[in-house]
């Protein structure tokens, strides 16, 4: 894939599973959203863990010679798992603090197929964006109907008037790594 478009540089965030046991289809998703950060001179901001979909992105961006943030609580070193793939890493105490930081760095977000983790931070960013605590662009990489279930789940939560909002349209669904790089281009055209 090609990526010759060149954007305003940013901190893009992926929330993605790291799970070992995460398929090869599952981690290709992620090697290309990897490998347009790092082509594209942007910053992956992400977990700093190893395995899964979380090794995927950051070996790919780190391939491609990307700036990589991590940000990995403690007890996941002490559980053996962070990465040596971040050319800057943070050390926090705890899940939230990690995901309150990932928050505060991040331009954009990608939301890549994850399990309890990632919609957790999913989550916990598309309600402090409701709230009004930034504007930032979230996509949700909805890749084979992954997503299916939380996109109805939100339709249900707009149709009974239950607190969601998109008027600035900051939720962005997508269909896979490539349409999601092809809307985040369209950031930019004018």
């Amino acid at each position: 894939m090609h990526f010759e478009k060149k954007l305003e540089r940013m901190k893009i965030c992926v929330y993605c599973a790291s799970s070992p046991l995460a398929s090869e289809t599952l981690k290709n998703q992620a090697v290309i959203i990897g490998e347009f950060i790092a082509k594209n001179g942007h910053t992956l901001v992400y977990g700093g863990a190893t395995g899964g979909l979380m090794d995927a992105v950051a070996q790919a961006a780190s391939d491609n010679g990307g700036e990589i943030i991590g940000i990995i609580p403690q007890l996941i070193i002490e559980n053996g798992r962070k990465s040596d793939l971040p050319t800057q890493l943070f050390v926090v105490k705890d899940m939230n603090e990690r995901k309150a930081m990932l928050k505060e760095i991040s331009d954009i977000f990608v939301v890549l197929p994850g399990g309890f983790g990632t919609l957790d931070e999913f989550y916990d960013t598309i309600t402090s964006g409701v709230l009004g605590y930034f504007d930032k662009k979230i996509y949700l990489v909805n890749y084979e109907n992954f997503y299916e279930g939380v996109i109805l789940l939100i339709k249900n939560m707009i149709k009974e008037n239950l607190g969601y909002c998109n008027r600035k349209n900051n939720l962005v669904i997508t269909e896979s790594a490539e349409d999601t790089v092809e809307k985040i281009n369209n950031i930019y055209d004018l």
